[in-house]
């Protein structure tokens, strides 16, 4: 009998961890089959789009190839080498089925695989884009958080100051500034080019460094602002005043009950902003010297390559609903609001 007693126990603890683990794995299963429900149909109507601007630009390489002046029959010919010739829905069929397959196509401009470029370039793009992130997260969070618990005082007052200030500057401005004053001032950093990370961390994060930090700027504000907001916000509920009644500490409030209920909005800014900062550093990447994404993507526009572009949307799609879905998951697990299915 005592020793039933003494199992018991130990038997409903490993019980109950069961049915949370349960429970985590469920809420996880649902937000990821909402997410590839919403992306399917999403991905489908943005192929057929992005690949339906490319009849509708009257754009071809035969005019890439020949020139403006090339004749008709020259035309035809060069077209019908690419099987431009064929119904639009069975070239959308045959370029959609290569998308599944990791195939984006041939470069009208130089005959080389799509795949191959965009994943030079963006293995550029996503290293900066990465370390961007996790600056702009850490500055981010620390700003808001500190502007959160320092609420009405000249702290708050300087910290709203100072992220509405990195909020205004362009990151071409600060990236033209961190190359005078930390490389060409105080060669602390390297001005321009990339290495790769298999040929040394050091040298890699090195030449990372400025172009990340030119990029954070936009992502320190926005997540500040919404964690101060919502942090606050959370502080005049009523569930933060019961556990103030209760005698709870002040430390155990704010990661108990306030962080874990105002983190969402700011978790949720993150969605866009790493497809974002992959995407949208066109100037940057010219000022440091790097040969990235959305470089590329601003040369093959520029050059008419039209499968080129469509790639580049392509992977761009991909990068926002994989980024969201991560934010999804993780929002799932941390924030009060989800655990409940609200």
């Amino acid at each position: 009998m005592t020793t039933t007693a003494e199992q018991a126990p130990p038997a409903r603890r490993r019980a109950v961890a069961a049915t949370r683990v349960r429970h985590t794995l469920g809420r996880l299963l649902v937000t990821v089959a909402r997410s590839v429900a919403i992306f399917v149909p999403v991905f489908l109507l943005a192929t057929f789009v992005t690949f339906a601007l490319r009849s509708m630009s009257g754009l071809s390489p035969a005019r890439i190839q020949l020139g403006e002046e090339a004749t008709p029959e020259a035309i035809a010919r060069v077209e019908a080498q690419w099987g431009l010739d064929r119904p639009f829905l069975a070239q959308y069929w045959d370029w959609f089925t290569g998308v599944l397959h990791g195939q984006l196509g041939t470069s009208w401009t130089n005959g080389a695989d799509i795949s191959t470029l965009i994943g030079l370039g963006l293995g550029v793009s996503l290293s900066v884009a990465t370390l961007a992130l996790v600056i702009g997260v850490v500055l981010g969070f620390a700003l808001g958080t500190v502007a959160a618990l320092k609420r009405t005082t000249w702290i708050d007052r300087s910290v709203t100051g100072f992220v509405t200030l990195i909020s205004v500057m362009p990151a071409f401005v600060v990236g033209i500034v961190l190359v005078a004053v930390l490389a060409v001032g105080l060669g602390v950093f390297p001005s321009a080019g990339y290495v790769p990370v298999e040929q040394g961390f050091g040298p890699w994060l090195a030449h990372i460094t400025l172009p990340a930090l030119a990029l954070s700027f936009d992502v320190v504000a926005d997540v500040a602002r919404q964690l101060r907001g919502s942090l606050v916000a959370a502080y005049r509920e009523n569930y933060v005043t019961g556990a103030v009644v209760r005698g709870l500490s002040p430390r155990r409030i704010f990661l108990g009950h306030v962080l874990r209920n105002g983190i969402g909005p700011a978790l949720a800014t993150l969605g866009l902003k790493f497809p974002a900062l992959v995407g949208a550093s066109v100037v940057t990447e010219w000022i440091f010297g790097l040969q990235g994404f959305g470089r590329f993507a601003n040369d093959s526009a520029q050059a008419g390559d039209v499968p080129a572009v469509q790639g580049v949307l392509v992977v761009s799609i991909v990068l926002v609903v994989l980024f969201n879905l991560i934010v999804n998951l993780v929002l799932a697990r941390v924030t009060p609001a989800s655990q409940r299915g609200v």
